[in-house]
C-alpha cells in the first residue's frame, strides 16, 4: 500500500480524539497547528495545490462565477476579509446557530470557515503603503496569478457563491436537535436554495447511514446537484470510508500527502473513493479574520468541490453525473492501475477537467442512490421500521439420513424429557436469531458513529489589513 515518505508527522500530535455520536455523519478530522507570525500574503504562498493540482491553469477557463456551493459544516464567518462578497445566503440546521448560518457553532466552530476559504476565498488587497520617501515603498504590488487578490487565502473557485448551512456536531446540541435530523434538513435546504454543488467535509467511521438520509440524498440526485464528501482520516479512526461518503452517487475525496502520495494520516480507503486531492500542509481562514495550518480530507473536499464549481460555471447545462465523470476521468492514475481503494480514479487534475475533451456518459460513475434504494430498501417502509421476523428458516444443508445401530426403545418418560429439551433449545435459538435481527436493523438505521474534528490551538490572528494581531 502506498505510504507517505515522511518519517514522522506533527499531525499525529495535533489531531483530536474521535467522539462517539448517534448519527451517520459528523465532522472529519482537520489537524490545526499553531502558526508562526506571517503576513496574509505569506499564507497565499503556502497554497501549493493551486499550481500542483492545475487550478491556476483551470482559471484560464473558469473561476466559478454564478455557481452556488453549499457548505454544510459548523457555519461560515462571512466577515472574514477573504470571504468578502462570497456568502449569498445561509441557514441554521442545528437550531442553535444564527438564522443565516454565519455563526460558527459546535465543538469545533472554526471548521466551516476553514473549508469555505479554501473553496471560494477571494483573498484581499494588501494594506495601503506607509508614507515613505523611498519610491519602492509605494510601489504597486505584483498581481497574483489568475488576476485574483494578492493577499490572504484564495479558493479554488474564487468567483463562486457560498451558502452557509450550519450544523452542531461533535458535542451535545443545546437545541436537542439530533445529527440524524440536521444532515438531511441541511441537504434539502441547500438544494431548494439553488446550490449546484454541496460540500460535506464531515464524516464517520461507519459505512452505513440512517434510512432517514435516503430521501434527502435522493432529492439532491433528482435535482441534479453534485455532492462532494470527505473520505475520512486514519488518524481520526477512519480506516475505511464512512457515511455520507459511502452513499452512492456522492463524489468521495481521499487525501494526499505533500509528496502526492496517499496520506497515511490524513486519508482513509474504500471502494467508494472517486478522486484524491491534497490533504496535508493545508491553510485556511479562521472566524474573526485569522488563518491556520491544518490537514485532513476535510480540506481535500473543498478543493474538489471547487473544481466542480468551475466546471458548472463553464458548462451550466452539464448534468451532475457529467461533471463527476469529467473530474474522475481526467484524474491522473495513481496506485494500482485503474480505480483503486486509495486514490479512486486517480489524483485530481483541475486543468484537464476544464480543458480536455471528455466523452459523455449516461450514468454517474460513482453510482446512484435511487438505484441503491430500489435494491436495498425494497419492501421496507420509509418511516416505519420493519417488524421482527416471526420465524427464522433454517439455513442448514440437507443431509442424508444417518444409519444408526438398533437401540432399546426409550420409555415414555425419557421421550417426554427429550422432547422438552429439543423444543426448549429450538425456542431459545429462534429467540436469539430474532433479537439479533432486530438489533441489526436498529444498527443499520441508527449507527453509532465516530466524529473527528480539527484540534484547535493558539491561532495567529491577521486583520483585514494583513498585519499580524
Amino acid at each position: 500500500m502506498p505510504s507517505s515518505s515522511r518519517a514522522a508527522s506533527p499531525l499525529n500530535k495535533t489531531l483530536s480524539a474521535a467522539l462517539a455520536l448517534a448519527v451517520a455523519g459528523c465532522c472529519l478530522v482537520g489537524g490545526l497547528v499553531s502558526a508562526s507570525p506571517a503576513h496574509a500574503d505569506d499564507w497565499r504562498d503556502k497554497e501549493y495545490w493551486l499550481a500542483e493540482s492545475g487550478i491556476t491553469k483551470a482559471w484560464e477557463v473558469s473561476k466559478g462565477a454564478g455557481v452556488k456551493v453549499a457548505v454544510i459544516d459548523s457555519g461560515v464567518d462571512g466577515t472574514h476579509p477573504d470571504l468578502k462578497g462570497a456568502l449569498v445566503g445561509g441557514y441554521d440546521a442545528s437550531g442553535s446557530g444564527a438564522a443565516d448560518g454565519q455563526r460558527s457553532v459546535g465543538s469545533k466552530p472554526e471548521h466551516g470557515t476553514l473549508v469555505a476559504t479554501m473553496l471560494a476565498g477571494r483573498g484581499h488587497q494588501p494594506p495601503p503603503p506607509t508614507a515613505s520617501a523611498s519610491p519602492s515603498a509605494t510601489a504597486t504590488p505584483t498581481p497574483a496569478p489568475g488576476g485574483v487578490n494578492p493577499d490572504g487565502i484564495v479558493g479554488v473557485a474564487p468567483e463562486a457563491q457560498i451558502l452557509s448551512v450550519s450544523t452542531w456536531l461533535g458535542s451535545a446540541n443545546p437545541s436537542g436537535k439530533s445529527d440524524q435530523d440536521q444532515i438531511p434538513e441541511a441537504v434539502r435546504w441547500a438544494v431548494d436554495n439553488g446550490a449546484k454543488v454541496i460540500n460535506i467535509s464531515l464524516g464517520s467511521t461507519n459505512p452505513q447511514w440512517p434510512q432517514s438520509w435516503d430521501a434527502a440524498f435522493l432529492y439532491a440526485e433528482q435535482k441534479d446537484v453534485v455532492v462532494v464528501a470527505a473520505a475520512g482520516n486514519r488518524v481520526g479512526g477512519s480506516v475505511q470510508v464512512g457515511a455520507p461518503a459511502t452513499i452512492p452517487g456522492v463524489l468521495t475525496v481521499a487525501g494526499l500527502d505533500r509528496q502526492g502520495v496517499a496520506s497515511v494520516d490524513a486519508s482513509s480507503q474504500g471502494i467508494s473513493i472517486g478522486v484524491a486531492a491534497p490533504a496535508e500542509d493545508l491553510v485556511g481562514g479562521l472566524p474573526g479574520g485569522g488563518y491556520a495550518e491544518w490537514a485532513g480530507t476535510s480540506g481535500s473536499t473543498p478543493i474538489v468541490a471547487g473544481v466542480a464549481a468551475l466546471i458548472r460555471s463553464k458548462w451550466p447545462a452539464m448534468s451532475a453525473k457529467q461533471v463527476i465523470n469529467r473530474i474522475v476521468t481526467t484524474a491522473k492514475d495513481a496506485g494500482a492501475p485503474g480505480k483503486d481503494p486509495l486514490y479512486g480514479y486517480g489524483v485530481l487534475n483541475a486543468e484537464a477537467a476544464l480543458k480536455d475533451d471528455v466523452p459523455e456518459t449516461t450514468s454517474n460513475p460513482l453510482g446512484s442512490i435511487a438505484e441503491w434504494i430500489r435494491v436495498h430498501r425494497r419492501g421496507i417502509p420509509a418511516t416505519v421500521a420493519p417488524a421482527a421476523p416471526t420465524e427464522v428458516p433454517s439455513a442448514a444443508p440437507t443431509l442424508p439420513d444417518p444409519t444408526v445401530p438398533a437401540a432399546v426403545a426409550p420409555s415414555q418418560r425419557d421421550s417426554a424429557i427429550g422432547a422438552a429439551v429439543v423444543i426448549g433449545f429450538a425456542v431459545l435459538f429462534v429467540l436469539i436469531i430474532a433479537v439479533a435481527a432486530i438489533q441489526l436493523r436498529r444498527t443499520a438505521r441508527n449507527p453509532a458513529l465516530m466524529v473527528e474534528e480539527p484540534e484547535t490551538g493558539a491561532m495567529q490572528r491577521v486583520d483585514s489589513g494583513g498585519k499580524p494581531g
